[in-house]
Formats: C-alpha cells, sequence, structure tokens
C-alpha cells in the first residue's frame, strides 16, 4: 500500500480542520495534482491546447479573402480573338462533289446510256431518249439537235459498245452546253482617271427561296479562298434574318457586313454604303444580297433598278450573278428573261443540284439569254459552291 506523500497529508488534515470533510480533501488532492502536470508540462516546454471555453484571441483575425474582397486593379486580359475559318480552295471542288451529281437522279445519266447501248434502236428507243430529255428540262429545240445528232453518228459510226456509247454521248453534251461562253468571275477591282481605287462590285439577284442569301455567304468564302478581300452588303432590308444570317457567314471567314440598323431601311442606300465602304477600304470585291424579287412585281423590280443605279454612282456592277433553283425547272427560265430586263444579268449561279434537281435548265437558260452558269451548288456544306466546268459536269451526270 502506497504511503501518502506528506505535503498531501498536512493539506487533509488542515482542510478537515476547517470543515472541509472527505469531499473537500479529494478535491484539494486534485486540484494539487492539475498544478504539478502544469508546471511539469512547462519545464518540458510544450503548450496544450486552450479548451472549448477558452476566452478568443484579442488579435486581429486573419481572413481567407471574403466574397467582397476589393477588385484586382491589373488590366483584364484581352478577349480571346475568334478562330476564322479556312474555306476549301476552290481549284478541283467540282471533282470533290462530283459523286454527289451522280446522285442527282438526273435522266441525262444512265438511262440514257443504257438506251443507247441497245443492239438496235427503234423509233420507240428513240422517243423515249427524247422523253428523259424534256423530263431534264433541256427543252425542245436543244432536245432535237441533240437526238440529230445522235441519229446521224450512231447509224453512221455503228456505235454500240457502252464505252463508244458514253464518249458518243458526252461529246454531244458537252456542245450542248456551250464550253466556248466565258465563265469567269469579273473581280478584279479597277482604277479610276483620278486614281481612286474602285472594287470590283457583284450584286446578287433572284426570288426567295432559292437560297440567295446562303450562295452570298457562300461565295464570299470562295472569294476568300482565292484570296480576295470582300466587304458583304445585306441589302436585303425586309428581313432581318437575312441580315444576320449574312454577318454570321461573314464572321465565319473574318469578312465585314454592312447593315442597317433597322428592318426596312432602303435596299439602294445600303448597297450604296457597302459599295463606298469598299471603295475607302480598297477592297477587291464588294458582294450586295438583294431582296427576293417576285419577278412579277413590277414595284419590286423597280427597286432593284434602283440598286443598280445607286451603287452606280460610286462602282458599276461588274457582275450581277442569278439565282435559279434547278428545281424549279421552266419558272426558272422564265424568272432568268426578266432578271436580265431589269438587272442586266451576266452570269448564272444553279443551286441545289444534290437532290432530285435535273439539271437540264442549264442548257435552256443559256440558251435562251446568252448567259453563261458561273457557278453552282452541290450540297448543304459551307463549300459546296463550285465554279461551273462543262466537262467535269457533263462527267458527274454520266457517272
Amino acid at each position: 500500500m502506497n504511503e501518502l506523500p506528506w505535503i498531501e497529508i498536512i493539506s487533509a488534515v488542515v482542510v478537515l480542520a476547517g470543515g472541509g470533510g472527505l469531499a473537500g480533501v479529494l478535491v484539494a488532492r486534485r486540484r494539487r495534482r492539475t498544478e504539478d502536470q502544469g508546471d511539469a508540462s512547462s519545464a518540458a516546454g510544450t503548450t496544450t491546447a486552450p479548451s472549448a471555453t477558452a476566452e478568443p484571441d484579442t488579435a486581429e483575425p486573419v481572413t481567407a479573402g471574403p466574397a467582397t474582397a476589393e477588385p484586382d486593379t491589373a488590366e483584364p486580359a484581352a478577349p480571346a480573338a475568334p478562330v476564322l475559318e479556312r474555306p476549301a480552295p476552290t481549284a478541283g471542288r467540282l471533282v470533290r462533289l462530283r459523286d454527289r451529281l451522280a446522285r442527282s437522279g438526273s435522266p441525262l445519266g444512265a438511262r440514257l446510256l443504257s438506251v443507247l447501248s441497245r443492239d438496235s434502236l427503234t423509233e420507240d428507243d428513240w422517243d423515249e431518249i427524247e422523253e428523259e430529255l424534256l423530263l431534264a428540262d433541256v427543252g425542245a429545240g436543244p432536245t432535237t439537235e441533240l437526238l440529230d445528232a445522235l441519229r446521224t453518228k450512231v447509224r453512221v459510226l455503228g456505235v454500240r459498245e457502252p464505252a463508244a456509247v458514253r464518249d458518243l454521248l458526252r461529246a454531244e453534251l458537252v456542245t450542248l452546253l456551250q464550253p466556248e461562253l466565258d465563265r469567269t468571275l469579273h473581280t478584279d477591282p479597277r482604277t479610276a482617271e483620278d486614281g481612286t481605287h474602285l472594287p470590283a462590285v457583284t450584286l446578287v439577284v433572284g426570288v426567295n427561296g432559292t437560297g440567295k442569301t446562303t450562295t452570298v455567304g457562300k461565295l464570299a468564302r470562295v472569294l476568300v479562298a482565292d484570296g480576295r478581300s470582300v466587304v458583304l452588303g445585306a441589302a436585303d432590308t425586309f428581313r432581318a434574318a437575312a441580315a444576320d444570317q449574312l454577318t454570321t457567314w461573314g464572321n465565319r471567314v473574318g469578312v465585314e457586313t454592312v447593315r442597317s440598323d433597322r428592318e426596312g431601311a432602303d435596299p439602294a442606300s445600303v448597297a450604296f454604303e457597302a459599295v463606298a465602304r469598299g471603295r475607302d477600304e480598297k477592297t477587291d470585291v464588294v458582294l450586295v444580297d438583294t431582296a427576293g424579287r417576285l419577278q412579277n412585281k413590277a414595284g419590286l423590280m423597280d427597286e432593284l433598278g434602283k440598286i443598280v443605279r445607286v451603287s452606280s454612282k460610286v462602282a458599276a456592277p461588274s457582275e450581277v450573278l442569278l439565282v435559279l433553283d434547278a428545281t424549279t425547272g421552266q419558272n426558272g427560265l422564265s424568272q432568268a428573261r426578266v432578271f436580265a430586263e431589269v438587272a442586266g444579268v451576266t452570269g448564272i449561279v444553279l443551286t441545289k443540284l444534290d437532290g432530285t434537281a435535273k439539271g437540264g435548265i442549264v442548257v435552256q437558260v443559256q440558251r435562251e439569254l446568252g448567259v453563261p452558269v458561273k457557278l453552282i451548288g452541290l450540297g448543304e456544306g459551307p463549300d459546296d459552291l463550285a465554279p461551273f466546268d462543262v466537262e467535269e459536269f457533263v462527267d458527274g451526270i454520266l457517272g
């Protein structure tokens, strides 16, 4: 049995003498041991963590940065420049898109070849060929010419082998499409007599629904791919969506779009401002998108004539491109006649040849107007607008 330390015995006697009782003796003993432990800890150089009820430190608190901290005075980082798209080069586009042309369902292709390859051609066979050509919107006159040439050569040459038949049909179709026509896009800027820079101005016209605004955007990509600087003019002020769409096309390739700040503004004034901007900024080409016109609306056609007159005060148009939907057939031809009278059309852009288009309208339009097809659209992609090449076009049809 352990003996009590003398200091504790004396303390107990004092407590008992003072009337503290046994409980007082135990409390005094516990307090003494706590003090002894504290003295030992101090001697060893350690500290104890404060209890939960310890008094708070009166020093200034250190915070981790509240949400209301003062803003940084450093200059904000500049926004990242938009990444511009790089349009596909125009050289060889029609070759790459030939498979789409072959899938267009044109009667000028496999069905004609199958008939011409028969061992003997009866009158019923020639009637079938004529029907296919007419359904393809080639037109009565060109169809008669093509049939007469084929009849003569098949009879004289006795052609029956598929490869020889294809070569014969290819040569006649190329001739029918007038390869001698100038299909160059005139996009070279000029210099006035006083030394002023004059951009090449291209007006794009056509009825609603032919894909006109989209064609303008794709044409801008064609020109950028060829190294030209471009300004777009959103002169279709009757549809706010048209100006927004054109601006989006321009932004993708870093091309500026001149547009009105309100819907229904004067289209001629927008066209004038776009051409003037191109002159002042020494731009190569100004593309002007006009409102879709119904050819039987005299007032709207007069307005198109006004656009031509007003923009000519800065620089006369070097190209007036008429956008035609290849699926419209004979209606497209009537549209072409009226637009040619009003705006002096210099070239045709044939769109929507990627679906059920027949393509024969190319022949009729060129024959009626003496105006070449300069561009064709073969798909919905941004780079599916290609310069028209007669031989590549015929090869695409024949497959």
